[in-house]
């Protein structure tokens, strides 16, 4: 979507400022959006991805991961055969007519089906999943559970998770903001909460690709730190992924431009294919930066790049081009790899924890646990510190 200011356009063209304001972004539409959602990509690619389930969220299950606060369903529901007036769930059940405790209600009531279906496919997949929507996960909210990591053995530590993630906000809100059809009519979007069987990943293995006009361009670690051993293993692992791309990804994906995220696990002669995201300002470039994706040259597909060009040039400058087979045989162009090096600033320990943004201060998490007083004992304490600070501040600047 464009967001150049018409009016401070002169006729020379737009101005550094609005240059930069206006990346050379191919035409983002809904379409885009949904082809790299979930449910869209994983019944075709099912083979090469991790095993999981998707389940189907029904419209009042949306509308409870839309509401404010967390209310989780008691844990004494396992029982399928049960009713308002003997399982205990509302504190009005005996017919008094006062209000619901939020402790005693059961927001599964609405959704008691997709409850069961999720308890049934954790059992199912080992008792331990990691969950996601259709496009993110809520990493974002991990600080909030019990293992501090996506790792859920009940539909509660699910819900949990959901509920607390701006990641999984996104997704129900504001999944087509910015695409360039924006204002056209708007496809109905089947959420689904998809439930990976747990297994412990080794982030070092982890790896974003990015794709342009159907060719792999560039690719790099997922996971920010630096891992000496993966420059060892730089050009086995460069070649396993376009093999796998050209093999797997290229001429089936439905859109040209897109990104997607592998894993590599030991022996790292095999690829896993963990998610899809659009070619688009919203997908973190990491080690990359956008200009540099979209405006890194594409080579013709007869025109080769490195050692290759420089034998097929000659030393002495005459041409020894090759013949269409041999041209074919010849990898012609290499996308570029980066990884994290040891004096890259990313590689220690002093910079923002990832999803900080997300998270609350340590000490407002503990006031919560203790419930309002805490809470209020611990405004009381924070207002008293900040008063505390303004008068320091004043006595220094009748000092000064």
């Amino acid at each position: 979507m464009s967001t150049e200011n018409t009016a401070s356009k002169t006729p020379q063209g737009p101005g550094p400022a609005e240059r930069i304001k206006q990346l050379p972004f191919p035409p983002v539409t809904k379409n885009h959006i949904l082809n790299c959602s979930y449910h869209s990509w994983h019944p075709k690619y099912r083979a090469v991805t991790p095993k999981a389930r998707t389940v189907r969220l029904p419209s009042p299950f949306l509308a409870y991961l839309r509401e404010d606060g967390i209310i989780l369903p008691p844990d004494n529901t396992d029982n399928v055969e049960w009713s308002d007036s003997d399982s205990g769930i509302f504190s009005g059940a005996d017919g008094d007519g006062e209000d619901d405790d939020e402790e005693n209600f059961d927001p599964s009531i609405h959704w008691r089906d997709m409850h069961e279906e999720i308890k049934q496919v954790i059992d199912e997949l080992g008792g331990k999943v990691a969950p996601k929507l259709n496009w993110s996960a809520p990493k974002d909210a991990t600080w909030i559970a019990a293992t501090n990591s996506m790792e859920c053995r009940t539909p509660n530590d699910i819900y949990l998770l959901l509920k607390s993630s701006d990641f999984v906000t996104h997704d129900l809100q504001h999944a087509f903001d910015d695409t360039d059809d924006v204002a056209g009519p708007t496809p109905e979007i089947p959420y689904y909460v998809v439930l990976r069987k747990w297994i412990t990943l080794n982030p070092s293995v982890e790896f974003r690709c990015f794709v342009r006009n159907r060719k792999l361009i560039a690719l790099c670690q997922r996971d920010l730190n630096h891992f000496e051993f993966l420059f060892k293993m730089q050009d086995k692992l460069r070649k396993t992924i376009q093999e796998f791309f050209d093999v797997r990804l290229r001429d089936t994906f439905p859109d040209p431009n897109f990104t997607f995220d592998v894993y590599i696990p030991p022996p790292h002669d095999k690829v896993w294919l963990v998610d899809f995201n659009p070619w688009a300002m919203r997908t973190d470039p990491l080690l990359f930066s956008w200009m540099e994706l979209l405006t890194l040259p594409e080579l013709k597909e007869d025109e080769p790049q490195g050692p290759e060009a420089e034998i097929l040039s000659g030393a002495n400058g005459i041409s020894l081009e090759p013949s269409n087979q041999d041209a074919e045989e010849i990898n012609l162009f290499t996308p570029e790899f980066r990884l994290v090096r040891r004096d890259d600033p990313e590689a220690y320990g002093f910079t923002t924890p990832q999803y900080s943004a997300h998270k609350l201060p340590k000490d407002v998490v503990d006031a919560s646990r203790g419930g309002e007083g805490n809470l209020m004992e611990f405004a009381l304490q924070w207002k008293e510190a900040q008063t505390l600070a303004e008068q320091q501040r004043a006595e220094d600047s009748a000092e000064e």
